[in-house]
């Protein structure tokens, strides 16, 4: 008998692409497929259209993680499958993800993604995207086994933005075996700009602390593993230096870690504040007061 796969989809604010996600997942060839909507308290309709295409529809917050968690709770699966809101699958995804499991006797799946959207800084995005496939310490997987999942603990309810990677840390550091599945998630990140790209950092930034103290080394360990896959796509990057460089900016104010940088700077937010300033972005900041009042300072 095929397995049971729990497909768990945190939501909030995503009627752009919440039926694309959901009807991807109605539409795979694997079966059985049990999906979970755990929605965080949209506003914009979001709930009452994943409520028409998920088996359950479920409300939760403050973010991500503990969605995520509700939604584990829920899910009767062998193995839990998780994806953001704007995010699309082949009809053949998790067929082929299970079949890279069981060939390999892993516990975990990577499935690499690819970034759409239109725009300069989107390009961007997708070219790194495609730098960083079939890198264990800069990708994390998606599909997990459920026993695994709940065993561990689930997703660090204190981490936002960084709980996938700190997930992928306790993989390999337990040991289990991981393996990647022969697919592609499709992305849909829209328009990015990189306004959007800081607020974004910026807010993903408050929980680094935390992610530190749980994984010590491991930011400079990702900051080395992301020079390291850049550098072994070089001719890749090479091919379309425009985007490379725009590449670069995006990827110094995003993997960027506090020790490279003299002593006195405290937190994610204000690394990438010098970083932007420091590849002559101007600008950027000025529809945020308060971050540049409350958390870009020194002692």
């Amino acid at each position: 008998m095929s397995p049971l796969v729990s497909v768990v989809v945190p939501t909030r604010d995503a009627a752009r692409t919440i039926a694309t996600c959901l009807e991807s997942v109605r539409s795979q060839t694997h079966r059985p497929i049990e999906l979970i909507v755990v929605d965080n308290w949209s506003a914009d309709g979001t709930f009452e259209l994943a409520s028409a295409l998920a088996d359950r529809a479920l409300r939760h917050g403050p973010e991500r993680s503990e969605q995520r968690n509700l939604g584990v709770a829920q899910a009767r699966g062998e193995w839990v499958l998780w994806l953001d809101a704007d995010m699309e699958l082949a009809p053949d995804a998790v067929e082929r993800a299970l079949d890279a499991a069981l060939a390999a006797g892993a516990v975990g799946v990577f499935l690499p993604e690819t970034t759409v959207g239109s725009g300069f800084w989107t390009r961007c995005r997708t070219l790194e995207r495609r730098c960083y496939h079939g890198e264990p310490h800069i990708e994390a997987p998606r599909l997990l086994r459920g026993d695994w999942l709940r065993a561990s603990g689930g997703f660090a309810d204190h981490l936002t933005g960084t709980e996938d990677a700190d997930l992928r840390n306790r993989l390999l550091a337990a040991g289990a075996t991981l393996a990647w599945a022969d697919t592609m998630v499709v992305h849909h990140e829209g328009r990015l700009e990189l306004r959007g790209l800081a607020r974004k950092r910026f807010y993903y930034g408050r929980s680094l602390p935390g992610y530190r103290r749980s994984n010590p080394g491991a930011v400079s360990g990702q900051v080395g593993a992301t020079l390291g896959a850049l550098w072994r796509h070089r001719r890749l990057l090479a091919a379309d230096p425009a985007h490379a460089a725009g590449l670069l900016v995006h990827v110094w104010t995003v993997r960027i870690d506090k020790e490279f940088l003299p002593a006195g700077y405290h937190g994610k937010a204000e690394l990438e504040f010098e970083a932007l300033r420091a590849a002559g972005v101007d600008g950027v900041f000025t529809d945020f007061p308060d971050v540049a009042a409350n958390t870009y300072k020194r002692p």
